[in-house]
């Protein structure tokens, strides 16, 4: 059998069991890696009609919500979402970008002190975790390699640069830069007029 139909194969297996769970829902004419999800009973992923998505998508608990919307792209990147991360119609993430809406642990040692021994026997306590969703609006394009931390909203239209650590709200129609990203300048209409904020 050839690798393209055993991937598809593969694909159409494991989506399966997501899709009958009521876990996740795709719009018509949409693609998805169904392989790359993770964790999805008791979450809620929901993918608009139109688009690729071919990032893996993991989910930290239950009770999380990734919703990405219509026409939009997400390459070969990872989504990690505890509560909720939205990435709105016509956007385009690149490969090896980072989505994530929570730091992971607590920055306080006694706090963290039992992570990975909890880890090994599938248990986190989260209550000590600062989370926040991520909001990425209608038509943004963002980079290859690039990470965009808990609590951040990118504005519509707006553009982050390659290899760009997002850590603060992005403005709508901005190019952003950086680690972290800094507005480097506002994008024209097509024009040669800057767009208003």
């Amino acid at each position: 059998m050839p690798t393209a139909l055993l991937i598809r194969v593969l694909d159409v297996l494991m989506g399966w069991k997501a899709w009958r769970s009521g876990a996740v829902s795709v719009g018509s004419g949409t693609s998805l890696a169904w392989r790359r999800l993770r964790r999805v009973h008791g979450n809620r992923l929901r993918i608009g009609k139109g688009s690729i998505v071919h990032a893996n998508i993991i989910f930290e608990s239950r009770g999380g919500d990734v919703l990405i919307g219509d026409r939009t792209y997400v390459g070969l990147s990872t989504v990690i979402c505890f509560r909720q991360i939205s990435i709105g119609n016509d956007v385009l993430v690149s490969w090896g970008a980072t989505i994530v809406d929570h730091d992971s642990h607590s920055l306080e040692w006694d706090l963290r002190r039992n992570d990975v021994q909890e880890w090994s026997r599938n248990r986190k306590d989260w209550s000590h975790v600062p989370d926040a969703p991520v909001v990425i609006a209608d038509r943004a394009w963002v980079g290859f390699n690039v990470t965009i931390l808990k609590g951040v909203t990118i504005g519509e239209g707006a553009v982050v640069a390659a290899c760009s650590v997002v850590t603060r709200d992005v403005p709508p129609h901005a190019l952003v830069a950086g680690n972290p990203a800094r507005v480097v300048r506002m994008l024209t209409n097509g024009d040669g007029a800057e767009l208003s904020q």
